[in-house]
């Protein structure tokens, strides 16, 4: 069954419920599939993101996230304009050619100016030669038409779930946590020019495999460009935790990722997929995994050491006591492991982006 659905042009709903619970023999045909998929489309690359959490301080209370703003169990944190440029110049020299600045979700005048003036320094640092990304949360059309101007070229913006009866369940039920406006922030980036990116958690309280299917197809539908999704792990400092007896075994969580990115990737053969850190948590080889099965991006963490452990959205998050030079030469290791090349000194844009704009 799973080989004759393997030869369909267009997979729905219901095929790709069939194919997230595959196992043994099966599950290796839909991985074989979705590899030489990639090879064909994006080929064996895999792109570099710099990736800098320069600040752990969220006005937001998502009850899976450990730096959610009642969360008071930790060190908060705002690095200096200086310590980010340094870094960025790091990947600059180090020939990642991308960069991702990460932050918790704020909405102010303040720190709208604060992002616009690093776009601005980095730029400068670095010739011009770094393609940006932010990840930095729900913000105005103004705003995003401002960092555009300012030279982000990539947003990232988790949908966490399509569904928006789950949505609800994984945030407050208030003006500041609402489904529509996150849809509508997915719409204001992809109109202001931005390569739009979104992603979802798998293996959450309440999830079914429904949801995962739908997951994928709101993806597709939406024309997105970049997704980051991953495996949903546990954090004892949020409200999610009181349903940790209800969860998937981590190995299933684990499973179910790579399944995720195999049908993405099937689904839609040109965007960037990335292998997430999360993986790593829960499989040593994590990473690797998810490149051999469809995932053509990593995201090397060059964050300064002294904050990594301070932007805890998850529990057992691995690599925070690495160096930016560490975590290099290890990730450089494990995409060799996985049989592919990394892609030094080149952007890796979007193929789906850059053929649907006709650039």
């Amino acid at each position: 069954m799973v080989s004759d659905i393997l030869k369909k042009n267009i997979l729905n709903k219901e095929d790709l419920v069939i194919l997230l619970q595959v196992n043994a023999e099966e599950k290796t045909l839909l991985f074989e599939h979705a590899a030489e998929i990639k090879k064909k489309t994006v080929g064996n690359i895999v792109y570099f993101r710099g990736l800098i959490e320069f600040s752990n301080i969220c006005a937001k209370n998502c009850f899976y996230c450990g730096i959610r703003h009642e969360n008071r169990n930790f060190n908060r944190y705002n690095i200096d304009d200086e310590h980010i440029v340094n870094s960025a110049r790091f990947a600059y020299e180090n020939k990642f050619a991308s960069l991702v600045l990460q932050s918790g979700e704020l909405s102010s005048q303040k720190f709208t100016r604060r992002v616009t003036r690093l776009l601005e320094k980095i730029h400068k640092e670095t010739n011009n030669e770094l393609r940006l990304t932010l990840s930095c949360g729900e913000q105005s059309e103004e705003t995003y038409k401002e960092w555009f101007n300012a030279g982000a070229h990539r947003y990232l913006l988790r949908i966490e779930s399509s569904n928006p009866e789950l949505y609800i369940k994984l945030h407050p039920n208030d003006k500041n946590h609402r489904f529509e406006k996150r849809l509508e922030c997915l719409n204001i980036l992809q109109n202001a020019g931005y390569q739009t990116g979104t992603g979802v958690m798998i293996g959450l309280p309440f999830q079914t495999m429904e949801d995962l299917a739908n997951d994928l197809l709101f993806m597709k539908n939406y024309k997105i460009d970049m997704v980051g999704m991953g495996p949903y792990i546990e954090h004892s400092d949020t409200p999610l935790w009181n349903y940790r007896h209800t969860l998937l075994p981590l190995a299933e969580r684990f499973q179910l990722s790579l399944k995720m990115i195999a049908l993405l990737r099937i689904l839609m053969p040109e965007i960037n997929i990335a292998s997430a850190t999360a993986l790593q948590a829960i499989d040593k080889l994590g990473r690797e995994k998810a490149l051999k099965v469809g995932a053509n991006v990593i995201m090397p963490n060059i964050t300064p050491g002294q904050y990594r452990n301070d932007y805890h959205l998850y529990q057992n998050k691995p690599c925070t006591d690495d160096s930016a030079e560490d975590c290099k030469t290890c990730l450089e290791a494990r995409v060799a492991l996985a049989g592919n090349t990394i892609g030094y000194s080149s952007w890796g844009d979007s193929k789906f982006f850059l053929n649907r704009n006709n650039i």
